[in-house]
């Protein structure tokens, strides 16, 4: 492990009861990203994508393997350290954007520093995060009252604004069309580019998979190749 390696995992192991049988989605996972990397998670339905993101994302446990994330040791965590951490450590796109639909962009993107306990500046950390995805004027906007691209701008911005040390992509551009699909991707790009931001992209689409440094593959729950 070197001293840059932000997600250090080792031998993960996942395995889910169902009925009688023992079905093992992770079947020993190793795996560092260093410091700032932007990399592409890839495989067919049933590969361990998932299962694979909810561990480095900490919204699940391996059944056994180590998970070291930015200095902190994972698998030994209850349930509300798994939570704390992963507020402090992680931002989260999805590709179905997950936000409050009566509450505004900027209400959307504060809601991470409310779960923090963070109440001071609040909301100036929020409007800033807005006006880095370039949504400074649209902070008083619900979600039904933006566009699909401004959605998962606000999603982005909510992302961001706890300073995470990772952030993960399922399929952010999954439910944009083409050109504003181009948009985001170069958004999250940017991020890294300017602020070192540590990406990890799951996605289908291999065009946007080779915009990133490093291609993760697996099938039935294990790397299959790097590149």
């Amino acid at each position: 492990m070197t001293s840059d390696c932000v997600i250090c995992a080792e031998d993960l192991m996942k395995v889910y009861q169902m009925g009688q049988v023992e079905v093992n989605a992770l079947a020993g996972v190793s795996i560092n990203i260093e410091r700032g990397e932007v990399v592409a998670i890839m495989g067919p339905s049933g590969s361990g994508k998932s299962t694979l993101m909810n561990i480095l994302g900490c919204l699940d446990l391996p059944s056994s393997g180590k998970y070291i994330l930015d200095g902190e040791a994972v698998e030994t965590l209850n349930d509300d350290q798994l939570a704390n951490i992963r507020n402090r450590k992680v931002g989260f796109i999805f590709q179905s954007f997950n936000l409050l639909s009566r509450t505004t962009a900027l209400g959307n993107v504060e809601l991470p520093l409310r779960y923090a306990g963070k109440i001071s500046n609040r909301k100036e950390r929020a409007r800033a995060a807005l006006d880095s995805v370039g949504l400074g004027d649209r902070i008083s906007h619900r979600p039904t009252e933006l566009s699909g691209g401004q959605q998962q701008r606000v999603a982005i911005a909510r992302a961001l604004v706890n300073n995470p040390a990772i952030i993960m992509a399922d399929e952010p551009t999954g439910n944009l069309d083409s050109k504003v699909g181009k948009e985001i991707l170069e958004l999250l790009l940017g991020l890294n580019r300017d602020k070192g931001t540590t990406l990890i992209i799951v996605t289908h689409d291999p065009t946007i998979a080779a915009q990133t440094q490093r291609i993760i593959h697996l099938r039935d729950g294990l790397i299959e190749e790097k590149q």
